[in-house]
């Protein structure tokens, strides 16, 4: 959803300098052209297809999204009448825990293995038996397949060739930044988040790296780690001849998707929470002090603004739950969204009796189980499809609340929250988020908080502000805001202990996928 207007082209094309934001998705690239006070100019967007070989893997090929990001930077050009000298800086974010396998010139050596590739949950759980100090980042006693290490010791097992001849192990975000500029460098976002680099603890972690039989991996990596905005060098005359651009413009390093839209969101102050939604939530926190309790991933050092520290929540089915049972609701055209929505606006707290777990795709936090699977119970013939469709959206909304509740136990304040994303679209998602966190939730002026994170920090890489915080400042706004409602927050209570109680009690009937890496 987006809430900002857009420019006109008789505007983009006065003359105005513009930045320009890439947000490489998992389905498609896109280009979003802002001013420089944050305004929206428009969009432009090219998919690029995923392939899925076996159950639990998923992957793309690098060059496909550089193809389609010289689609998606040329149509918004051509389409707002934009001349490439207006470009004045660019960045972007991209999918984590997107691996890249290439030579020092960039050119892939296998396909990249996306972020939903979960091959080497073997690989994970191995890694969680070192016991490694590392691994208080991931949660302590756990390590997710989805994370860069584990993905690299998967290759060096079972393409042992491809990993000798691979000279550079990196991030998309990392081989982004390298394709536009010739220069490598790894983001400290995502490093710091997906492959266990701490400045404070000396960087990489080699000793893990070592234990777990990737000990040459500290050399595949980039060698230079830098902050978010650094101006990583001009825009290369190749990718200038590709994208349709001026050779020298400033680029700056990006980092991963869901922390730049905190930046799009301007919740980088301690205590502000970030909450993404979409397909999956992110719940992303700041602090000024770092904790390492269970149920949470972090605190990343300087992950997105240096001195501080992040800590992640997430659920990773939320928005795609509600599409698997649209569909299934729709097969006989009777439902969609629109009226859905409508119905399961009119039913009370608690759906009628009718309650979810909403772990599709597995518990990534508080519970840090990949094996745990969804239920729906509850059910009478009384109940019909607005039942399911409003029980889904508490659910997710209990969901989040458990994680701002970890949050909390571990000794991080919440003052602020901050959402964006697909859940915007639906007015009973957001004030249900609302009403169950008692919290009020600022909604900014652009939605499209990725794309505007990226355009941020382009512009501090081209110095139009001097920092990300003051870019931040400048650029965006908050449209509205959320109200909890005290008699709806009382209602929602009960619902809310018989939400916490089900995961424990699904655990017990063994409701676990058998396969999953994940050991109880």
């Amino acid at each position: 959803m987006d809430t900002a207007s857009t420019t006109t082209p008789s505007e983009a094309s006065a003359g105005h300098p513009l930045l320009l934001g890439i947000d490489g998705g998992t389905e498609a690239v896109r280009a979003a052209l802002f001013t420089i006070d944050g305004e929206l100019v428009g969009f432009g967007r090219s998919p690029h297809p995923t392939r899925h070989e076996h159950p639990g893997w998923a992957e793309q090929n690098p060059t496909d999204w550089w193809a389609a990001l010289a689609i998606a930077v040329r149509q918004v050009m051509t389409e707002h009448e934009v001349r490439p000298g207006q470009i004045v800086g660019i960045s972007y974010g991209c999918t984590s825990s997107t691996v890249v396998f290439c030579d020092p010139a960039g050119v892939p050596t296998r396909s990249a293995l996306i972020w939903m590739d979960v091959r080497s949950a073997p690989q994970a759980t191995a890694i969680a038996s070192t016991g490694h100090p590392a691994l208080k980042y991931s949660g302590n006693t756990t390590a997710s397949a989805e994370w860069l290490p584990c993905k690299a010791v998967w290759v060096r097992q079972n393409d042992p060739d491809t990993y000798a001849r691979s000279g550079v192990v990196c991030e998309y975000t990392d081989w982004l930044g390298f394709r536009l500029t010739g220069h490598w460098a790894a983001s400290v976002n995502t490093a710091a988040i997906r492959s266990y680099y701490d400045r404070n603890t000396g960087g990489w972690p080699e000793s893990l790296y070592a234990q777990i039989g990737v000990g040459d991996l500290t050399h595949k990596l980039p060698s230079t780690v830098l902050d978010m905005g650094t101006c990583l060098g001009g825009l290369s005359a190749e990718a200038a001849s590709d994208l349709g651009l001026r050779a020298g413009t400033p680029v700056g390093v990006g980092g991963a998707d869901a922390f730049v839209a905190m930046v799009g969101m301007n919740a980088i102050r301690p205590g502000s929470v970030a909450l993404i939604t979409g397909s999956s939530h992110l719940h992303l926190l700041q602090s000024t002090t770092a904790s390492f309790g269970g149920g949470l991933f972090g605190a990343y050092t300087d992950a997105v603004l240096p001195g501080q520290f992040t800590v992640e929540g997430g659920q990773p089915s939320s928005g795609s739950v509600l599409r698997w049972f649209r569909d299934l609701a729709g097969a006989g055209h009777r439902w969609d969204y629109g009226q859905l929505e409508v119905e399961a606006r009119n039913l009370p707290p608690g759906s009628d009796g009718v309650h979810v777990l909403e772990h599709w795709q597995g518990s990534r936090t508080p519970h840090v189980d990949s094996g745990s699977r969804g239920a729906i119970w509850g059910l009478t013939l009384a109940h019909g499809a607005p039942h399911i469709y409003r029980a889904i959206i508490e659910a997710v909304c209990f969901g989040t609340e458990f994680i701002f509740e970890a949050f909390e136990s571990n000794g991080h304040r919440i003052e602020t929250v901050t959402a964006c994303g697909g859940a915007l679209n639906s007015e009973l998602w957001m004030q249900a988020h609302a009403d169950v966190s008692n919290r009020r939730i600022a909604v900014p002026r652009v939605g499209e908080s990725g794309t505007l994170g990226a355009a941020i920090l382009a512009a501090v890489a081209a110095g139009v502000y001097a920092d990300v915080v003051s870019a931040a400042g400048a650029m965006t706004a908050i449209q509205r805001h959320i109200e909890p409602r005290a008699e709806m927050h009382a209602a929602y209570l009960p619902h809310l202990d018989r939400y916490r109680r089900s995961y424990a009690a699904l655990r017990d009937l063994d409701i676990h996928d058998p396969n999953s890496a994940t050991t109880r």
